[in-house]
């Protein structure tokens, strides 16, 4: 399954799944192995963009390890821009949620307003959208993350996020795998109850990707 992936996305892969498993002797060795064939901006990136999911300190934790390999920071031309995170967060949102975009905006407000705000321009505009690392990229990694969390609903919207950012079923697959095998290798309390859950978002999701996808193709 890990052949899906090109060496260095699933080097990304493997670390974004232990930097939410928030092990750090793991998360050492899964530095390395990115470092050796991934760019430093787009592991840098993915470890930036984990504390939307499991928050700042873990991704604090996990950034003070990645110093510790690469002290100089990536270049970023990143400034404090909100109203450009606002655009940019609505573009990225609805690349992920496709036709379910308007329905999240308003399951999200009845939550509380603040949090849709939130969301488009914290989660989406200001990290997931940013420039260092290809939104399919992101969306698998961030399907890593959550696969070793207790996360269903959110795991179902980042698979079909990363299917809708362009990531092949086989790639998104291989991810998953990747992810949980990560968790399974670090004796995560219940591994066989995460595989399940997991296994069983991610047939609904690819069942109903390929019946659109077959539809699409039978009205071309």
């Amino acid at each position: 399954m890990a052949s899906r992936l090109a060496p260095d996305v699933a080097a990304l892969v493997r670390l974004s799944a232990a930097v939410g498993l928030q092990r750090p002797p793991r998360i050492a060795e899964r530095l390395a192995e990115a470092d050796a064939v991934t760019a430093s901006t787009e592991v840098e990136e993915a470890i930036l963009q984990s504390y939307l999911f499991i928050g700042f300190p873990g991704a604090l934790n996990a950034l003070r390890q990645w110093r510790e390999v690469r002290p100089d920071l990536a270049p970023s031309d990143e400034g404090f821009d909100p109203e450009g995170w606002a655009t940019r967060g609505e573009l990225a949102c609805r690349t992920v949620y496709g036709r379910a975009y308007e329905g999240l905006r308003d399951n999200v407000s009845a939550l509380h307003p603040d949090v849709d705000r939130w969301m488009l321009t914290e989660g989406y505009g200001k990290v997931i959208g940013r420039p260092g690392l290809a939104l399919e990229r992101r969306e698998l990694c961030i399907v890593a993350l959550l696969a070793v969390q207790n996360a269903p609903r959110q795991l179902h919207s980042h698979l079909r996020g990363a299917l809708h950012a362009g990531a092949s079923a086989e790639e998104v697959e291989a991810a998953l795998h990747l992810a949980l095998a990560e968790a399974e290798s670090v004796e995560v309390a219940t591994p066989p109850e995460l595989r399940e859950q997991a296994a069983d978002v991610w047939t609904r999701v690819r069942a109903r990707f390929e019946r659109r996808e077959s539809t699409r193709s039978g009205e071309g």
